[in-house]
């Protein structure tokens, strides 16, 4: 099992001076993989090509480039441009987003985003590996057939063969999916304890290209604290939590709250939302549990953090991927220090 780090993304300020020191140190530690993310604010591709330019052999991955906001074909061409001038450390992370921000941000319809995804990755990998696309499935058809466009062959070379593909997935069907279709999956809320069902549905679809696990990157988005007092570490983790249980989606649709129901928490993932979406935020970041925090994040010294990375590689996570949590960029550079020092006393790295 390896370790990554999430960057996230920039706010503004300084953050992405900080998010260069972080990965600096991440790459020094031995850490696989950076992931930045975009949601309506600081875009993937230009923070990677970015940290790509300024590092040598860590990784960078998109986590992910939303499904909705570029063409298949926009984000070959992305792709394989990253993965040619980071010299062949690109990782592509993708996502059909939600409703709200897929509707609301960048005008898509969130509709069958199963059958949408699964035509993207298509033509992306297509496109990168160099073939003339020409495509026609329910929702992307390439050339279109009454005007004059052509089939066209992508121009520039990824430095390798296959770029890998990874699917941002939550439900059980889009699990699946990412088993089937994908290289990789990166989860999010990641308990130990619930991540061997989560991997079921993985093995269904990678059943269906007659394949096991071998070869395919678990990646499990981890938040990191360290700290003696542990409920006092959690706390930090609470808003992230909040955040995605209550508000990320409608009361109708929330991917990540059918999650928590998932995971057993069902009375708690209402009173979280039902709080959230009344605007009470602080009160819906206390009703988070620490039980709840706790089994999706790193948290405590470094013997602790070591039993837990033993767990998570135990459920079959390949790459842990760390988001630090602390309020100074110091502090967080230490953290990842100590992570690195618990997965050496866990003995499951390589």
């Amino acid at each position: 099992m390896r370790l990554g780090l999430n960057i996230g993304f920039v706010y503004g300020g300084d953050d992405h001076l900080d998010h260069l020191r972080l990965v600096k140190e991440a790459e020094a530690l031995g850490f696989s993989v950076t992931w930045a993310a975009e949601a309506y604010g600081s875009d993937a591709a230009t923070l990677l090509s970015w940290i790509a330019a300024q590092t040598t052999t860590i990784d960078v991955g998109a986590a992910v480039f939303q499904i909705p906001a570029r063409t298949p074909a926009m984000t070959a061409m992305t792709a394989a441009t990253l993965d040619r001038l980071s010299n062949g450390r690109f990782r592509l992370g993708l996502g059909v987003s939600g409703p709200q921000v897929s509707e609301g941000w960048h005008g898509v319809r969130f509709s069958q985003p199963l059958l949408r995804t699964r035509e993207y990755v298509d033509i992306v990998n297509a496109a990168m590996r160099r073939e003339t696309v020409a495509y026609e499935g329910k929702y992307f058809t390439l050339p279109l057939p009454d005007g004059p466009g052509k089939a066209l062959k992508l121009t520039v070379r990824p430095i390798r063969d296959h770029v890998p593909v990874y699917l941002a997935a939550v439900g059980p069907k889009n699990l699946e999916l990412a088993g089937e279709i994908a290289d990789g999956w990166l989860g999010i809320l990641n308990d130990p304890g619930f991540l061997g069902e989560q991997l079921n549905h993985i093995k269904t679809g990678r059943a269906v290209r007659q394949q096991d696990l071998d070869g395919f990157d678990v990646v499990v988005t981890t938040p990191l604290m360290t700290g003696d007092d542990i409920q006092a570490a959690a706390d930090p983790v609470r808003g992230y939590a909040a955040l995605y249980i209550g508000g990320m989606g409608s009361r109708e649709k929330n991917f990540y709250n059918a999650l928590a129901v998932r995971m057993g928490y069902a009375e708690e993932a209402k009173e979280i939302q039902d709080l959230y979406l009344d605007k009470k935020h602080r009160e819906a970041m206390a009703a988070v549990p620490f039980g709840f925090l706790d089994s999706i994040s790193l948290l405590g010294d470094k013997a602790r953090m070591a039993d837990k990375l033993t767990a998570y590689a135990e459920a079959g996570a390949t790459t842990v991927a760390l988001t630090p949590f602390a309020s100074t960029v110091e502090q967080r550079i230490a953290d990842l220090r100590t992570a690195a020092e618990a997965l050496e006393l866990s003995g499951v790295g390589n």
